[in-house]
């Protein structure tokens, strides 16, 4: 496993189990058998509490370890690794097992577990010996309020697979049928690609519902904390061919947030078939996805292919009551990607299906330059239109999928299934001026039912420069279509906005694609 791989994995809940290691002193009982006095538990009393936190002060619990654990290195991190036969309800017929991570190295806020059984919670106090550790630094003798840094769950189809991992403020991650990780969710993005620092909210605490018997679904409770909102935040794993997660959540601001991201998806785009900047690796496509799917309130389809652009870029998608959105890894052909350590063409995608109205606002895009796949460079998330105000309630209610595929597709419309793109003109004519070219390929909905002489025709608009040398024509490779043009961008470096789709007779054939594309400086523009 390289060390992309292993850093990726770690960040969301892995790399703990990555090596072999020796035992320390046997404990006879699972985790959950390690707590302290039980409480009232339910959602409502989550809901208050973070409210009641709200109106209070932001403590930051960052860095409140011992030295041994700050000072852990890399493989000593790794060493340290949970017993899997102490998950709780390991000792029952659960469909469901939950494992703790440790604290240490890249994870130094401390996160209070609980276990939640018939309405009642009880805290899962620090056990040194629900772990095995063979590291060179010594840990010490660790408090039993210590705490956790997180925790994964495992399905009962395979208790040795990793089902979603909650690790590192408020990242989470699931899988789908392929049971491969690839992207990430958060409960919640502030004041991301704006002037000023990010801000990373964290769950402080979770609750673990233990499932009954017989129960094919999962629920977790979360407390969100930062310094400028708390937030209680429900969750329900049903797996499947997709991972199906239900998402309730309630914010209670302490200050005016002005760009908050609702539903934040984090991925990584290093290079693909229309970005070749970075392609300096053997390796033909290197992403986690390629590009964010929006189903619009109006009802329209957009697509619009992933980016690593040279600079931070922010594109802004306006709707009202958007149905949906997500960063997909539509291509799934192993042969574009020869990547048979971290298999790409696995990476699942991931869904947001918005429950109720949530008004207007938008979609927002952020592509982040980087030069290798460790980074993840890429965040999408819902925008509302008004800043979230201290002292209110605010409510959102989602659906998360994860899986191969989106649970809901254009059904008479055709989708992007490639973008290439390089230099304009005609070959063998001598070129005069610079151009770029775009080769765009549809398939799906009603393209494959048309005659070869149907008069399909592409539609384009370019926010500036000219459109010329346009066409549609049948690709019968992929029985859809492919449409081609070139753009002359004028003398500006700033992007060019393009949006295209397909239509017969006036009536669309295809989802819309759109596009930012940056032109180089004047005196880099070659003809050749």
């Amino acid at each position: 496993m390289d060390r992309r791989t292993l850093m990726k994995t770690l960040l969301v809940g892995l790399g703990a189990s990555a090596l072999p290691l020796a035992p320390l002193v046997w404990a006879q009982e699972s985790a959950s058998a390690i707590g302290s006095s039980e409480k009232p538990f339910s959602y409502a009393w989550l809901k208050g509490h973070a409210r009641e936190l709200a109106a209070q002060p932001y403590i930051s619990h960052e860095g409140e370890l011992p030295q041994s654990l700050k000072q852990l290195s890399w493989d000593d991190y790794q060493a340290i690794r949970f017993r899997k036969d102490h998950a709780l309800w390991a000792d029952n017929d659960a469909a469901f097992q939950a494992q703790l991570f440790h604290l240490g190295l890249y994870f130094q806020s401390p996160v209070t577990l609980h276990e939640v059984i018939d309405g009642k919670a009880k805290e899962l106090r620090y056990n040194p010996e629900l772990f095995d550790y063979q590291g060179e630094q010594p840990l010490g003798d660790l408090p039993g309020n210590l705490g956790y840094a997180g925790f994964r769950l495992h399905y009962q189809t395979d208790f040795s697979r990793d089902l979603a991992a909650f690790l590192g403020a408020s990242y989470f991650r699931a899988v789908g049928s392929d049971m491969q990780y690839g992207m990430s969710a958060r409960g919640l993005a502030i004041d991301t690609a704006i002037n000023g620092e990010e801000e990373f909210p964290r769950f402080s605490a979770y609750w673990l519902e233990k499932p009954q018997p017989g129960s094919q679904v999962m629920r977790v409770w979360g407390l969100l904390d930062s310094p400028s909102t708390t937030g209680a935040y429900a969750f329900v794993f049903d797996p499947g061919s997709n991972m199906v997660m239900d998402v309730d959540v309630a914010l209670y601001p302490r200050t005016e947030i002005k760009r908050a991201g609702i539903a934040p998806l984090t991925s990584m785009y290093q290079v693909g078939e229309n970005d070749r900047r970075m392609g300096y690796d053997w390796r033909p496509e290197i992403h986690d996805s390629d590009g964010l799917a929006m189903l619009a309130g109006s009802g329209e389809w957009l697509w619009r292919p992933l980016q690593n652009p040279a600079h931070l870029r922010f594109n802004s998608f306006s709707d009202n009551n958007p149905q949906g959105f997500g960063l997909l890894q539509r291509d799934r052909n192993f042969d574009h990607y020869q990547d048979d350590g971290v298999f790409y063409e696995l990476r699942p995608s991931v869904w947001v299906q918005p429950k109720g109205e949530w008004g207007k606002g938008s979609i927002d895009l952020v592509e982040i330059p980087t030069v290798d796949e460790t980074f993840d460079n890429i965040v999408a998330f819902w925008h509302p239109e008004k800043p979230l105000k201290p002292g209110q309630e605010y409510l959102f209610s989602y659906r998360l999928h994860w899986g191969e595929r989106a649970p809901v597709r254009p059904r008479e419309l055709a989708t992007v299934q490639a973008t290439r793109t390089g230099l304009g003109g005609v070959i063998g004519q001598k070129r005069e001026y610079f151009s770029w070219r775009f080769a765009v390929d549809f398939a799906g909905g009603m393209l494959e039912m048309l005659s070869d002489n149907a008069e399909v025709e592409a539609v384009i608009t370019a926010s500036r420069g000219e459109v010329e040398i346009t066409s549609a024509r049948p690709l019968s490779a992929i029985n859809g279509y492919r449409a081609m043009f070139d753009l002359v961008p004028d003398d500006s470096e700033a992007p060019i906005n393009i949006r295209m789709f397909l239509r017969l007779n006036g009536e669309p054939l295809t989802e819309t694609w759109v596009y930012q594309y940056t032109p180089p400086p004047v005196s880099e523009r070659r003809l050749y």
